[in-house]
């Protein structure tokens, strides 16, 4: 809007020189002035509401949500707020979402803190019920490819990120809650008679800009659980026996400290909670860093220079265990990933093993 306005500026201006007043008409002069003069306050007015319009985003937090703003911990730092806000509001006025609430998540932030509890960087807000809540959440643990590259993520901080797709990275940006997909995953002991069932559910996410190929990555969100050394048992009489009548038989893991195939992962309990929400009423999520953030951090870093003085954030404790951070773009990653898994072939999906004792 500010480069429209001073075009018209610029225009006016040109006019208002090139035309001169013919003083035997005063009448009919008299009226384009006002129009000139009238039409450049109005440019004036609309270039002052341009300027301020940032300072007003940063005041619209409501007041109950200031002090849920910050770097500490559970708190929700202040770029990653006004990024969620913008996403949930634009979806909101175009009618695409009418949830009450948003998601935001802050990935540089460490998911294992000093202590070993899990760190909040998950934030649920409902601004109309006036609802803040932080909570954990796992981030994409990579790919060590050996020689060829290495863009693993440990447990507590994630140094990488990226979009390629099979490249188990986390990628930041803008996200709309899609459809949730329940499955069946098999049978675990709960005691020494008696079992549990694993039917797991997956909130599908569909992004936008560098994150518009989440649906293609099969990126989304779920509890993080899963079962371990699967066996077929037989159990004719389960609806979810297959054919022969077996069905599969684990050990249940939950993995809500581990990392994920770079989908966004809840424990069990808050998985519940946060899909439950988003039945058949979609709402945003948006995701820190995007790959902007990252490599301006990563050029501030090489240069010595304060993050907090060139505008920039990260969080202190993750920074220092990185040292920088890296976006691995699909445009260079997905070719290296092609070539690597041509070359290294995964071995074929067979048949679970019949469980002992069958």
């Amino acid at each position: 809007m500010s480069q429209t306005c001073l075009d018209r500026g610029s225009a006016a201006s040109k006019c208002k020189r090139g035309r001169s007043i013919d003083p035997v008409q005063p009448k009919s002069a008299l009226p384009n002035m006002v129009k000139i003069v009238s039409r450049l306050v109005i440019v004036i007015t609309l270039a002052a509401s341009s300027r301020s319009f940032a300072v007003e985003q940063q005041s619209d937090i409501p007041a109950w949500l200031k002090p849920h703003v910050g770097e500490g911990e559970g708190q929700i730092a202040q770029v990653v707020l006004q990024r969620a806000r913008a996403l949930y509001f634009q979806k909101v006025h175009t009618g695409k979402v009418r949830n009450l609430c948003y998601f935001a998540m802050d990935a540089t932030r460490p998911h294992e803190l000093s202590d070993g509890r899990l760190g909040p960087r998950f934030y649920v807000v409902c601004e109309s019920g006036r609802s803040f809540r932080a909570i954990s959440a796992g981030h994409g643990g990579g790919r060590n490819l050996n020689t060829i590259a290495n863009f693993a993520n440990v447990k507590r901080c994630a140094k990488n990120f990226g979009n390629a797709l099979d490249s188990k990275l986390t990628a930041g940006g803008a996200y709309v809650t899609a459809e949730t997909k329940t499955s069946f995953k098999g049978y675990y002991r709960t005691s020494a008679k008696q079992d549990g069932v694993l039917i797991r559910s997956f909130v599908q996410f569909d992004g936008e800009g560098e994150a518009a190929n989440a649906r293609e990555r099969e990126i989304g969100g779920h509890p993080a659980e899963l079962l371990r050394n699967v066996c077929l048992r037989k159990d004719p009489h389960s609806s979810y026996a297959d054919r022969d009548g077996y069905v599969p038989f684990g050990q249940l893991e939950e993995y809500a400290g581990g990392r994920s195939n770079g989908c966004t992962s809840w424990s069990p309990s808050d998985a519940g909670q946060i899909i439950a929400m988003v039945k058949d009423d979609p709402t945003t999520l948006y995701i820190y860093p995007e790959a902007a953030d990252i490599d301006a951090v990563t050029q501030a870093v090489k240069a010595g220079r304060s993050l907090s003085g060139a505008g920039l954030y990260w969080n202190t404790s993750c920074l220092k265990d990185i040292g920088s951070p890296k976006f691995w773009s699909k445009k260079v990653l997905e070719p290296v990933l092609a070539k690597y898994n041509m070359d290294h072939p995964a071995p074929p999906q067979g048949r679970p093993p019949i469980c002992k004792g069958q």
